[in-house]
């Protein structure tokens, strides 16, 4: 047998049985026009399905910084951080970074999952135990799986489980890390973080903290759920992102000037890729000096967030969280997701359907995102329509 004969068959095999089981994802090239509309397959719809909880992806300042940086800089950084792509724009964008977190220093990274990667397997040798969150963000997921620790899945968000597991296993490690999302991406809850920082300091762990649901929408300037429960001195590292609230593209983390240095020297996914460009650097930087400024949008998202999830309840769906912007209702069965999925975007709405291994089998959904540019008409058209559509909630 040809070995391409082979791969042709394995292929073909995989991508059915994903069809099958109503799990196969597609490409599909969606426009974004003004406020929150977006063309799909040739319909405009009203975005329920981003994660620009602000609205500064198109702010004028933040286009104009980009696009300032371009002239001067051109496209691209040409290097890895560690050789020639180490810009000035990252070095300020670091400063602020650290300044806005609260923290001493910071590090940023292409995105999102190299810097939760990065981190975690630098910091995680075989002289250390991870506790980690069952519903962690898959980045996180990766990067202790890929570190030399002991890993250890605690139940989301359940304290009294954790707490049995650090008095059972701790000892049995140097060092250990308690590792986290402030909100978590799928569920749209809050983890207890007072609760967490008391057990690590109680059993000597490091706590580790992903804010990037939480930057932008939570504390008194945006830099999330750790500044908003002052903790900021009692967290060994927060990780987050710049592609979310702050509407940009790459990830950072914050701490101490030690950790930051270890990370650098020791973080693969940081010293192996490009550098950011200077235009995303420098747009960055504007719309964190924004977030800052931007209480009123941010309390308004969240009241929103509070307000839908209460009206959504009492039309009997089933409703996860609290007052983030992710509102996640569950479906259940993958069928069932795609089908109300399908239904609201032929109401001229786009909600997704998120299917595992995105989230736990059984628990299919579609997760709304709400960003301070929907206004209370759009908000209320997504009320009617899920109140009207053709299959009844559960």
């Amino acid at each position: 047998m040809q070995p391409d004969a082979s791969w042709s068959h394995f292929l073909d095999r995989s991508l059915n049985d994903l069809d099958q089981l109503n799990l196969r994802r597609r490409r599909v090239v969606t426009e974004r026009l003004d406020g929150q509309a977006i063309r799909r397959d040739g319909k405009t719809l009203i975005n329920f399905g981003g994660n620009d909880y602000l609205g500064l992806r198109s702010h004028p300042a933040v286009l104009a910084a980009a696009a300032a940086a371009i002239e001067t800089n051109g496209v691209g950084s040409g290097a890895s951080p560690a050789v020639t792509g180490y810009s000035d724009a990252q070095r300020k964008l670091e400063l602020q970074l650290a300044a806005f977190n609260n923290m001493p220093d910071a590090l940023v990274f292409p995105s999102g999952f190299a810097g939760n990667l990065a981190t975690l397997t630098s910091l995680a040798d075989a002289d250390c135990m991870l506790f980690s969150d069952a519903l962690n963000h898959a980045s996180l997921i990766d990067g202790c799986r890929l570190s030399k620790a002991a890993r250890v899945i605690y139940p989301h968000c359940n304290i009294d489980a954790l707490r049995q597991l650090l008095s059972d296993k701790r000892h049995s490690h140097h060092r250990a890390l308690i590792v986290t999302e402030s909100i978590f991406s799928m569920d749209g809850d809050a983890a207890p973080l007072v609760e967490l920082t008391e057990l690590a300091e109680r059993f000597e762990c490091g706590l580790i903290v992903d804010e990037a649901h939480a930057t932008g929408v939570y504390g008194a300037t945006g830099s999330g759920l750790v500044e908003e429960l002052q903790l900021s001195d009692r967290v060994l590292a927060k990780l987050g992102t710049l592609s979310k609230a702050v509407g940009c593209l790459g990830g950072f983390v914050c701490g101490s000037h030690a950790l930051i240095e270890h990370v650098l020297n020791f973080g693969r996914s940081y010293m192996f890729s490009t550098a950011l460009p200077s235009s995303v650097l420098a747009a960055a930087t504007v719309a964190i000096e924004l977030i800052c400024s931007l209480n009123e949008p941010r309390q308004s998202l969240r009241k929103n967030s509070r307000s839908l999830r209460e009206l959504l309840r009492s039309q009997n769906w089933q409703v996860l969280g609290h007052d983030s912007p992710i509102i996640p209702l569950i479906m259940g069965q993958e069928s069932r997701a795609l089908e109300v999925s399908h239904q609201l975007q032929t109401a001229g709405l786009f909600v997704p359907a998120i299917r595992p291994p995105t989230v736990p089998e059984g628990t299919s959904r579609l997760r709304i995102s709400l960003s301070s540019e929907l206004d209370s008409e759009q908000l209320s058209r997504l009320v009617n329509v899920l109140e009207n559509l053709s299959l009844v909630p559960d």
